[in-house]
């Protein structure tokens, strides 16, 4: 048992002497982290960390590169963001297909469809892009869709 642990002094002089140098190095150190920088620091759990929404593409000057960067940053979070969100729709719904396996067709039904709508959103925006895809391929894919639907008529009840 260490000293400063409040139980019996140690009578072993190593270890005295072990914690009297860790106590010396360690009481500075563990001072200015709890009364300096825990009381500065912004509170906030890491996985909720916000990014300010930048312009988009569309509202770039062609020549304008750190514009573009900061459109294409902003492009692959949301990609990830909704590719996750579609992922959790999955699970949902095969959570609910292995707990509820005699009257999964009809108990698993809403969960379905959430999914199969969140996954033709996902399709409409960011599908047959590639694994390379940028913002101006999604905006370019985007104002290809909006002319043919305008010929033709709308292809999905997402985009009416």
């Amino acid at each position: 048992m260490v000293q400063g642990e409040g139980g019996p002094p140690d009578d072993n002089l190593f270890r005295a002497f072990a914690s009297a140098v860790y106590n010396t190095i360690d009481a500075p150190v563990t001072w200015f982290r709890e009364k300096v920088v825990e009381p500065n620091q912004k509170k906030y759990p890491w996985y909720h960390q916000k990014f300010r929404r930048v312009p988009t593409i569309d509202q770039c000057y062609s020549d304008d590169v750190i514009c573009d960067y900061e459109a294409n940053a902003q492009f692959k979070r949301d990609r990830a963001v909704d590719s996750e969100i579609l992922g959790i729709l999955r699970m949902r719904y095969e959570d609910c297909m292995m707990f509820e396996r005699p009257d999964h067709l009809t108990v698993c039904k809403p969960f379905w469809e959430r999914y199969k709508d969140a996954e033709e959103a996902w399709f409409i925006k960011y599908g047959d892009l590639g694994a390379y895809a940028d913002a101006r391929k999604a905006y370019m894919k985007q104002k290809h869709r909006m002319i043919w639907e305008r010929r033709h008529g709308p292809l999905s009840e997402h985009t009416k």
